[in-house]
């Protein structure tokens, strides 16, 4: 296991910028998300981390060694698609066993490795059949096994679930976690899913539309403190407010035009960079829904007290999304699990509401 490091890459393709000037550390052995809208650059990427993309300019290290003029058969590296690209013609053994044959891996050793890892797939009793009689999931797994039988030094896996169902997906993101935990091997996994990356990833990166790394950290660090509303949209709903800094009596506090003014925990502004906030200056702040309380009563002691009108209920089983109307231009959303045995009261369409947050709970944005 190794990490990866881009550094000042820049790649084009017919004279369009696709990545400029990116520079990236993904961490030795760890599960790595990078998570980014369709036609950010991110499969160009992982093209780039496989050799199947050169450079414009730049470089690329596998650890401690430059990788970037390295042909791809040379690199420690494999790759799981979301095609999957398994042989049809051949069987499950030989699919898994293909790499290990093109290096003239003795007989026997094959036999006895392929078959320890069909195990540990839980595919040992397909290994005759054609990978086109298998299912979805089964075929995932094929795939991933034929990439880590010859125990590379990062699995580079793009969408690799993007073709099945909901269920099925969330099976294998959670048989995915176990593997790279069991492997140690450094995982590079390509999405344009929030939830996917949430779940599984040690680290993250999130790529803007530009092609850009707008943020990255740990999957917590990221949905709690973005740095910039593309972030924070990206990465699950929330809600953006602007307003004007005021400071007065060590007191940090922005006022939101024709809505409220919202104390600011500055201490709390601690996670990517602290946020400098000067008095009188323009600021955004993201508040996320389920950190909102929302009650038909006026509560005593809490801030900022927004009252609003209930315009959309989204009912999803477990919880709720109520859409707030503030007034005319602004509507919050508010999350709140539906807990029945401890809630006091029923909130409908077009009920008046009150609406609550902690301080610590507001994040400063820097752009």
């Amino acid at each position: 296991m190794r990490s990866v490091e881009f550094r000042n890459v820049t790649k084009l393709y017919h004279g369009e910028t696709i990545v400029e000037h990116l520079s990236l550390t993904i961490p030795s052995g760890k599960f790595f998300a990078l998570l980014g809208p369709s036609g950010c650059g991110k499969t160009t990427l992982l093209r780039l981390i496989g050799g199947f993309e050169e450079v414009d300019s730049g470089e690329i290290f596998l650890g401690e060694t430059p990788i970037t003029n390295l042909p791809s058969n040379e690199r420690r590296i494999n790759t799981v698609f979301q095609s999957y690209a398994l042989f049809p013609h051949l069987s499950v053994f030989d699919n898994i066993a293909y790499s290990l044959r093109v290096r003239g891996v003795e007989t026997a050793i094959i036999r006895k490795r392929v078959g320890r890892i069909a195990e540990t797939f839980g595919i040992e009793r397909h290994l005759a059949r054609s990978v086109t009689q298998l299912s979805g999931g089964q075929q995932q797994r094929v795939a991933i096994a034929r990439a880590v039988i010859n125990e590379p030094d990062v699995l580079l896996l793009d969408e690799p679930l993007a073709a099945l169902d909901s269920k099925l997906r969330e099976r294998l993101l959670m048989e995915l976690v176990d593997l790279q935990d069991m492997l140690q091997t450094t995982f590079v996994y390509v999405t344009h899913d929030p939830l996917e990356a949430l779940a599984v990833a040690d680290y993250m990166a999130i790529m803007g539309p530009e092609g850009s790394i707008e943020q990255q950290g740990t999957p917590r660090e990221i949905y709690e403190y973005p740095v910039s509303s593309f972030v924070a949209r990206f990465l699950g709903t929330t809600n953006v407010l602007e307003g004007v800094v005021a400071k007065k009596d060590g007191v940090c506090t922005l006022q939101v035009t024709d809505l409220c003014t919202l104390l600011i925990d500055e201490s709390s502004q601690t996670s990517g960079g602290a946020r400098s906030l000067v008095d009188g200056s323009v600021a955004r702040i993201s508040v996320r829904p389920e950190k909102i309380m929302i009650t038909k009563v006026p509560q005593e002691g809490y801030l900022p007290g927004i009252q609003g009108r209930v315009d959309k209920m989204f009912y999803n089983g477990h919880s709720t999304m109520y859409h707030i109307r503030i007034n005319d231009s602004t509507v919050l959303r508010v999350f709140e699990q539906n807990e029945e045995h401890t809630k006091q009261e029923v909130i409908n369409y077009d009920d008046m509401v009150y609406l609550y947050w902690f301080s610590k709970n507001v994040v400063v944005l820097e752009k």
